[in-house]
């Protein structure tokens, strides 16, 4: 099991801080290893900055992804490509490319079936090996947005259950396709947050499952991302650290937007009833969307060391510096949380709509370790530690000081 990290090109941090393996490198890894099959879902694919009609130097680690994808074909090796309709406008050619190249393409017409989009981001290689992650197949995931995901390794438990998760995806990427109530019993699962999968390697014990959404595409078998992520801040006892781009106690989407509190009354209720001590960390970019400001001011209003609550909100701002002509970019996309009992590594934001009607997955991961290896091996320490390294790293700012920020869409409301 290993965290995987994307940090923009000319974002440093001090010495002596914790990484996740280079994206680009585990993608790669992950291709070289393939033997039969590689299957991939992404909300879009847009791999070279010709999709935007730019000429850069940043999508180089993109197009080698691409052509990497495109050769397993001619190696016997079948690939299969899903994405999402609706999905943003670019001027892709990647998923033609690869079709040309005898891969498999779908697109899930969300919009259709439930309302949402397909949000998930995952690779499943031979059946053995998975990466989950806020990475979407974007040049820019690469190079110019910070995100954040985990391999497991030879996993074949864990990579078969995911597999059920893209074969509801794949079926229902079939132009006559209507969901199914309930779902055959081949999509159930035996692994969730009542019965994880048991792993135990280098000495650290794991729990792993699988969350997922919408409901409407869950058996009653799956635990969904909500309700892993709920009960993931009910049992936490000391301390629950999350990093997400987007926060809002509403829905985003649907119109009219309703008021949608599900997360953030669980946040409200571990720090003043438990006095878990909260920290939220969510991005600020240019494309951020300023309402968000009042929700976190209201949910950092709370914060009372004579109250014993705690709840300290930082926003993250990467500065953009002479990288303005690359939309939607020099942003920290990450989707997780770490307590003092679990690390959770998931594909959606926090708003209602990604619970609803929008595709997405999470890992739950529960580890125990002797001291000594549980310093150097354990997934759920290093997630702690790359949380803390953002925390107090320099684009890392409180809200209450916030002032103006030119890289930071927020600090203009």
């Amino acid at each position: 099991m290993v965290l995987v990290e994307s940090i923009p090109e000319h974002v440093k941090y001090k010495d002596n801080v914790t990484y996740g393996i280079p994206l680009g490198k585990a993608w790669k890894d992950l291709i070289s290893m393939a033997t039969k099959e590689v299957n991939i879902v992404s909300f879009y694919w847009t791999l070279t900055g010709d999709d935007i009609n730019l000429n850069t130097s940043s999508d180089i680690l993109g197009r080698d992804i691409l052509k990497g994808l495109e050769e397993l074909p001619s190696r016997n090796i079948s690939v299969r490509a899903l994405a999402s309709i609706p999905t943003i406008k670019t001027n892709s050619t990647d998923l033609k490319v690869l079709k040309q190249k005898g891969a498999q393409v779908r697109n899930v017409n969300f919009g259709r079936l439930v309302g949402g989009v397909l949000h998930s981001k995952f690779w499943i290689v031979d059946r053995r090996h998975v990466f989950i992650g806020s990475a979407n197949m974007d040049w820019r995931a690469l190079t110019q947005v910070k995100e954040l995901g985990v391999v497991v390794y030879n996993c074949s438990n864990l990579a078969k259950d995911l597999y059920k998760i893209f074969q509801s995806y794949w079926v229902m990427g079939r132009s006559n396709s209507s969901l199914p109530e309930p779902w055959p019993a081949k999509y159930d699962t035996t692994i969730n947050s009542y019965y994880p999968l048991l792993v135990k390697n280098e000495n650290v014990s794991s729990k792993i499952y699988l969350a997922g959404s919408p409901p409407s595409f869950c058996p009653s078998s799956r635990t969904l991302d909500l309700d892993a992520i709920l009960s993931i801040i009910s049992e936490a006892r000391y301390y629950i650290h999350v990093a997400v781009m987007e926060y809002f106690p509403t829905t985003r989407f649907e119109k009219p937007k309703r008021y949608w509190p599900l997360i953030d009354d669980a946040i409200r209720t571990a720090a003043f009833n438990r006095k878990v001590k909260i920290k939220m960390l969510i991005s600020c970019g240019l494309d951020s969307d300023p309402d968000m400001l009042p929700y976190l001011q209201s949910l950092a209003s709370m914060d009372s060391p004579h109250e014993g609550v705690s709840i300290q909100i930082k926003l993250y701002i990467l500065p953009v510096g002479n990288q303005t002509d690359i939309p939607f970019s020099r942003v920290n996309h990450n989707k997780y949380m770490v307590t003092d009992k679990v690390a959770y590594i998931g594909t959606s934001n926090w708003s209602g709509d990604y619970f609803l009607t929008t595709a997405g997955v999470g890992l739950v991961i529960s580890q125990h370790a002797p001291h000594p290896v549980w310093k150097t091996k354990a997934l759920q320490r290093q997630l702690g530690e790359v949380f803390d390294r953002d925390w107090h790293s320099e684009f890392a700012v409180n809200l209450a000081d916030l002032g103006h920020q030119p890289d930071c869409a927020l600090s203009r409301k």
